[in-house]
């Protein structure tokens, strides 16, 4: 009965749901476009061969999922990948990463006639689901359909917890019709057990963002980048990567007290969502600051700040900059991924709201390779003291490519309970 209840008020919702995709047409034209997808109404595969469907909400998990569609497609030829999403930047960059190697839609919407249309149409043979998008109607539609559903890279806030646990005759049978989950921590497994997933199928992968690869390009890009950035004089890189409204401010200001110590530091802003691109320039420029974009192949040398308005180079960027701060984290919304620049070996802050990240922020804060900062005062005093400091900046950042390195693996104990899901 609760599933549905929840079904009619989805239902009821949904005009409100559509004036949403409406409303953020505004300001990206793709969310009004493909809506018929979202309904289930895709185009079944041309290919003659069984689908893997993979589910990765929007950009972060597209990208954490790169490794693992390679990895897939490595392991079973016979099989091909559907990759759905919620959002337009995250059918941007499965188009851009994958090509027509993959098939693509939108996810359906969590309701039953959407969700049989789709599987219908597509009738994939398993469904891995990114991290945390659960959705009660896809996963009891899967189980009735004997499709095993696994959760990989699964994490579950304590926070997310205690939401689940308030209606537990929705969320029980959910968790407890998932095939597997490959958690990243005990914490998170604990977590989903105690909302009802059976101890059996609990597994402690790791995190699979620990097993990027640095190939041999991305790094010749990154060195041609930092020399064109840094200029003759060896200007300093502080990269403030996927900011959210309300910390950009912040980290404006910290740069001002930044720039008063070290006159030539080069800012590098990339906000987390291409709508704010033109709304952060404005808030460079009205604080009185050069502004040069990098869409615009503006030169750097006269500017202060470089806005990276692109998509799929961030991690490029990591590679080019001296001093990484993660975003996401000065304001409440949990944090993004310190497990980049870890990776290459930089000097990495962060605000205080990592949630999204505890167990990573915690590894890596332990080992001396992640500095958290409150405020604009303490985020400016530690970049410039690492700047003053270079051998401090560079042991902070071997201690940080250290934890990245130890942390590999998680990818290979997946693809282990993949394997164990597909041939039962």
């Amino acid at each position: 009965m609760p599933r549905y209840l929840y079904s009619a008020a989805f239902y009821l919702l949904l005009p409100f749901i559509l004036l949403r995709l409406v409303f953020r047409g505004i300001a990206v034209p793709n969310y009004r476009k493909r809506w018929r997808q979202r309904f289930g109404f895709v185009a079944p595969s041309e290919s003659n061969k069984d689908i893997i469907w993979l589910h990765a909400v929007s950009v972060g998990e597209t990208l954490a999922a790169v490794p693992l569609v390679k990895a897939l497609q490595a392991r079973y030829p016979d099989h091909r990948l559907l990759i759905t999403c919620m959002t337009p930047t995250g059918s941007e960059r499965i188009a851009a990463v994958f090509g027509d190697s993959v098939d693509h839609s939108y996810a359906p919407y969590d309701m039953p006639d959407a969700l049989a249309r789709f599987l219908n149409r597509v009738q994939p043979k398993m469904l891995i689901i990114m991290e945390t998008e659960l959705w009660p109607n896809t996963v009891a539609a899967c189980y009735k359909r004997h499709i095993p559903v696994i959760l990989a890279n699964g994490r579950l806030s304590e926070k997310s917890s205690q939401g689940y646990a308030r209606v537990p005759r929705l969320s029980g049978p959910m968790f407890a019709q998932l095939s597997a989950v490959a958690a990243q921590h005990g914490d998170d497994g604990a977590r989903f057990t105690s909302l009802g997933l059976p101890v059996e199928n609990l597994y402690i992968s790791g995190n699979i963002k620990f097993d990027l690869d640095l190939s041999a390009s991305i790094r010749q890009s990154a060195e041609q980048l930092r020399q064109q950035w840094s200029g003759a004089n060896q200007r300093p890189i502080l990269l403030a990567a996927s900011t959210h409204r309300g910390e950009d401010e912040i980290i404006l200001q910290a740069f001002g007290q930044i720039k008063q110590r070290v006159d030539n530091a080069l800012l590098v802003l990339v906000p987390r969502h291409p709508e704010r691109f033109n709304q952060v320039a404005d808030l460079c420029l009205g604080a009185g600051y050069n502004l040069a974009r990098r869409s615009s192949n503006d030169l750097v040398e006269q500017a202060d700040i470089l806005l990276g308005d692109t998509m799929g180079e961030l991690m490029t960027f990591f590679g080019a900059c001296d001093i990484a701060f993660v975003g996401g984290s000065l304001v409440a919304n949990g944090g993004h991924n310190m497990i980049e620049p870890a990776a290459w070996g930089k000097p990495t802050l962060s605000g205080l709201s990592v949630f999204n990240f505890a167990e990573v922020s915690r590894l890596l804060a332990e080992a001396g390779g992640l500095s958290l900062v409150e405020d604009a005062e303490v985020l400016a005093e530690t970049v410039i003291r690492l700047i003053e400091n270079p051998e401090q900046a560079q042991h902070m950042g071997q201690q940080a490519q250290q934890v990245a390195e130890a942390n590999r693996g998680a990818l290979e104990r997946l693809l282990t309970v993949i394997d164990h899901s597909l041939s039962e």
